[in-house]
């Protein structure tokens, strides 16, 4: 018996040089687990009919000697990222049958390193909302709780690793869409600096804000997937290299922890996740940790500035999707009746009501009144976070204001749903990485996650402090 729960990407590593066992038995073990536990989460919407035959290639490259550390490394991939040949509907029925002609540049990545691909991965549509219940294929639920969500929106990637289902995933994080299903099924959860990892073959929703992020079990684990498949990209303009950003010396000491008490204070935040906050910072500073108040005077303004900017994008972006191209069509008496059925068909209620806000926003005489306002706020939350960076190496705060919470409780008030973001989307607004661990759980055993948040280009901080806070070997 493989003992899946405690694997690691090294461990496996190991296990294969050593001949313990083989990629081909890994999957099996995968593909058992996933029989007898999708039909209840919904994490994939599709396992792949090749994964073995994936693992006998990967089990050839190991047994000549060429293995690379993610070789034969099981992956779950959401479903808005490119796989040639693979269905990539978004979770939305106006791509239910599109499949991809191009590989995205991560995939590329992780195929030329020999991983394996187990199989697409359930999420909120076109990765709008933050608990999988906008998907058109069904609501993912939360392996610790089959009552509750498992986050979104990239839920179905959180649900496939924590039911272990997968050793690793990837995922898309817009506004938090990586690190809130981390929280929310107690797994590490990372969205990088903008730019570092190509969004070339990921379904774009705000292209200023999108990020694929892995998840997995250890920040050890999230390092390396984010070493492996970061860079330049020729595909990607907005992509950057390692040394964009100066990176400043901290001298062997230890990284400085900053904490907004007065951020905190604002309200509408769960009791338990407000005692493992206070608990989280007694732990850092057990560990040695200098923690600073730091003020971020504009930060309130950061959830409004994002959900005028996202859905402004996602209207622009989702534009192509007009059924004349690819994808769903539906036959109207003219080229906008054409249109309008077939949006109205393919998209679901949260994409329609996104797509009408951005379109708002950006139409004439509102422009400057809505979009560059937000996006002159933006710049200002940027420059309270580099001041910030100036005294402090690290950000603390909760990943999300409450833990993973029931099917159904907040779909019928979209505001609730958005208060979700409130911690997250501020490192998609300023484009710094962010991190959430796992720190504890709630009285009723429901995951709880910690965010830390660095300047640009420093994920190696968030990488030092997240593994001392879990223990992990350094």
């Amino acid at each position: 018996m493989i003992d899946l729960k405690n694997l690691t990407i090294k461990k496996v590593h190991e296990h294969f040089l050593k001949g313990d066992f083989s990629a081909l038995d890994l999957v099996k073990a995968y593909l058992k687990n996933i029989e007898g536990k999708n039909k209840d989460l919904n994490a994939y919407l599709e396992v792949f009919d090749d994964v073995k035959k994936q693992a006998e290639v990967a089990d050839e490259k190991i047994k000549s000697g060429k293995a690379e550390t993610l070789t034969g490394i099981p992956f779950a991939i959401k479903d808005n990222i490119l796989i040639e040949g693979r269905i990539a509907s978004s979770a939305s029925k106006i791509l239910e049958n599109y499949h991809a002609t191009y590989d995205a540049t991560v995939i590329k990545k992780l195929k030329e390193a020999g991983a394996i691909f187990l199989g697409r991965t359930n999420m909120d549509e076109f990765a709008m909302g933050g608990s999988t219940e906008n998907s058109a294929f069904g609501v993912t639920k939360n392996p610790y709780d089959t009552s509750r969500v498992a986050g979104g929106s990239s839920g179905g990637s959180a649900s496939a690793v924590a039911m272990d289902g997968a050793l690793v995933s990837l995922g898309s994080d817009t506004g938090g869409s990586v690190r809130q299903p981390a929280s929310f099924c107690g797994l590490v959860g990372l969205k990088p600096t903008y730019g570092s990892i190509s969004r070339y073959g990921l379904m774009a929703m705000g292209s200023s804000l999108d990020q694929i992020g892995p998840i997995a079990k250890s920040v050890t684990d999230v390092e390396i997937i984010f070493n492996a498949i970061r860079g330049k990209d020729i595909m990607d303009s907005t992509t950057i290299s390692e040394n964009t950003y100066s990176k400043k010396d901290l001298k062997n000491k230890k990284p400085i922890i900053g904490i907004s008490m007065d951020f905190m204070k604002k309200g509408g935040i769960d009791k338990d996740v407000l005692k493992n906050f206070e608990a989280s910072i007694t732990k850092l500073k057990s560990l040695d940790y200098e923690i600073k108040e730091i003020l971020l005077p504009n930060i309130h303004y950061s959830l409004s500035a994002y959900y005028i900017i996202m859905p402004a994008e996602v209207s622009a972006n989702l534009a192509r999707f007009d059924g004349v191209k690819y994808g769903l069509h539906k036959d109207g008496k003219n080229l906008l009746e054409d249109y309008s059925l077939t949006r109205g068909e393919g998209f679901g209620k949260e994409v329609r009501r996104r797509i009408l806000l951005g379109t708002y926003v950006l139409s004439s005489g509102y422009y400057d009144a809505y979009y560059n306002k937000a996006n002159s706020v933006r710049k200002i939350i940027r420059d309270d976070f580099n001041n910030a960076f100036e005294k402090v190496d690290a950000i603390l705060t909760p990943t999300a204001p409450t833990p993973a919470f029931k099917i159904g409780e907040k779909n019928t008030d979209p505001l609730q749903m958005y208060l979700e973001d409130i911690f997250t989307v501020t490192a998609n607004l300023t484009g710094m990485p962010a991190i959430s661990i796992p720190s504890g759980f709630t009285a009723s055993g429901l995951p709880i996650g910690m965010q830390f948040t660095a300047s640009h280009g420093r994920e190696d901080i968030i990488f030092s402090v997240g593994k001392e806070f879990l223990g992990e070997m350094m």
